[in-house]
This record gives structure tokens, sequence and C-alpha cells, in this order.
């Protein structure tokens, strides 16, 4: 649920110190999106044959990093369906690639992953359907690109959205595909005196938003519940306490996203 690094520790362990990585159960479909280093204790929990779908909204570290200790990649009984955006003209599979590879990695994942493994581009625009689940995805606002993503299924939806500056058009657009979702997981890194340069130097154009960005957002949606997500690696689990205790007089239905923290919708 960490931005930027792990941050693992005593101050950190309530709220959890990995990386993104949330798991979204519809039915018997498997959704992981993205692979953070909060995916290797995912893994873990699984056991073989499993048939499921990893959705990458970006690459940059803190989002791939926990991809080659994935043990279910490691296992041919199991089959995963990759979707992430082309960057750069290179596709998912090409990008993900490119992390496991010399000097950054000792083996390929061509070598590595035994698993039955399909890559899909995605991009906003399209939309994939999974055996009664739909999943939308919309462009953010971020350096590099990033992708938010709406999962659809049986009359309920979430909306992952991690990874976006407010102030900028892809506000509208966002607010467009959450319209109406149960729930928000919204990037809520910085405060507002922090984004701004009142607390330390200024954060603006780092691609991440404020709690009060979270909180417009949600409203501008008309969403039932937020998530906070994305903490500053910096932020102790007495700090998030009582940063959600300030969000709560604003928006009384908001949760901290924390590490094996189960929302059932």
């Amino acid at each position: 649920m960490r931005g930027s690094i792990p941050a693992p520790g005593p101050v950190t362990f309530r709220a959890g110190g990995n990386t993104p990585c949330v798991e979204v159960r519809c039915g018997t479909q498997l959704l992981v999106f993205d692979a953070g280093s909060g995916i290797r204790e995912l893994g873990a929990a699984y056991s073989a044959p499993l048939n499921g779908a990893i959705f990458f909204s970006h690459y940059h570290y803190d989002h791939v990093q926990g991809l080659p200790f994935f043990t279910p990649l490691f296992d041919s009984r199991n089959r995963f369906a990759v979707y992430g955006p082309t960057r750069g003209g290179q596709t998912v599979q090409q990008i993900l690639s490119g992390h496991m590879r010399q000097p950054y990695f000792p083996v390929t994942a061509e070598l590595a992953f035994k698993a039955k493994l399909e890559f899909w581009p995605i991009a906003e625009g399209q939309r994939v359907d999974l055996g009664g689940v739909t999943v939308t995805p919309v462009e953010l606002n971020h350096p590099g690109g990033s992708l938010g993503y709406r999962v659809d299924f049986e009359g309920k939806s979430v909306v992952y959205a991690t990874d976006i500056e407010h102030g900028t058009e892809a506000d509208e657009r966002l607010a467009a595909l959450a319209h109406g979702a149960d729930l928000l997981i919204y990037d809520a890194m910085y405060t507002a005196d922090e984004y701004e340069g009142r607390a330390g130097p200024p954060k603006t154009g780092w691609g991440h938003s404020t709690w009060q960005g979270a909180v417009e957002a949600a409203n501008r949606a008309g969403v039932k519940m937020l998530a906070l997500f994305h903490h500053d690696p910096t932020r102790t689990d007495a700090d998030l306490a009582r940063l959600l205790r300030v969000v709560r007089k604003v928006r009384p239905r908001t949760v901290l996203a924390r590490e094996r923290q189960p929302i059932s919708l």
C-alpha cells in the first residue's frame, strides 16, 4: 500500500510496508492489480492450479518489483493473462521482460516463469470481459502515464486509481469512469501542505495526489466508499491514524488501505 519504496519496520507494521498490489475476487475470477512487493505474500497464499489475470497500471519500480517473486508464476499448472499499457513503443511483455535481465536480475522471465502466460496490451477506450467481470481502463495524470481501472461484477464496482496527480482533465475522465462506484481506491500520498511546499519542498509535478484530492475525486464521482492508498513511505502508523481521523470529519465513509485488508462489497 506504500508508494515509491517498501517501508517495513516497527512503525509501519499496522498499515504495512509493501508497495502496491491489490487482489480483487469476483466469484471464481481472480484479478490482481499491480505487482509491487506485496505480491510476494499474496502468491504465498495461493495453491495451484490457478487461472487469473494481472493488470498493470504502469511500470515504475514500486509497481513491478514483486513480480519475480510471485511464486505462482513458477508453476506450470497455473495460467495468467497479463494486461498492461504499451509505453515508448514497448509492449507489456517487452517491458516486464526488460526488468528481469542482466545486470538488473540474475535470470530472465522466459527462463524462470513456467506458468502459461498470455500478454495483452490495454489502453483507454478498451474493455476486457472475463467471465462476467468487466474491466475498463482510463488514462491518469502521471509522469510516463498510468492506467486506472474499473471492475464491474454483478452490480458491484471497484475503481483502482493509484498514481494520479489531481488538477488536470484526467480528473473528469476518472469521475466519469468511477461514477457511482461502490469503492474508489485512490492515491493520497501527500497532504496539501506537503504538495504545495508549505511543509518541505513542493511535490507538484511528481504524479501523486493529496488526501484532499482523494476526497474531491470521491465526491465528484459520487462513490460510496473511499480507500486512501499509496501512502508516503515516511508516514508512520500513528501518522496515518491521525490522517484518517481528519479525513473522516469531511468524508465519513473513508478507510485506510492496509495490507491483508478484506473489503466485501
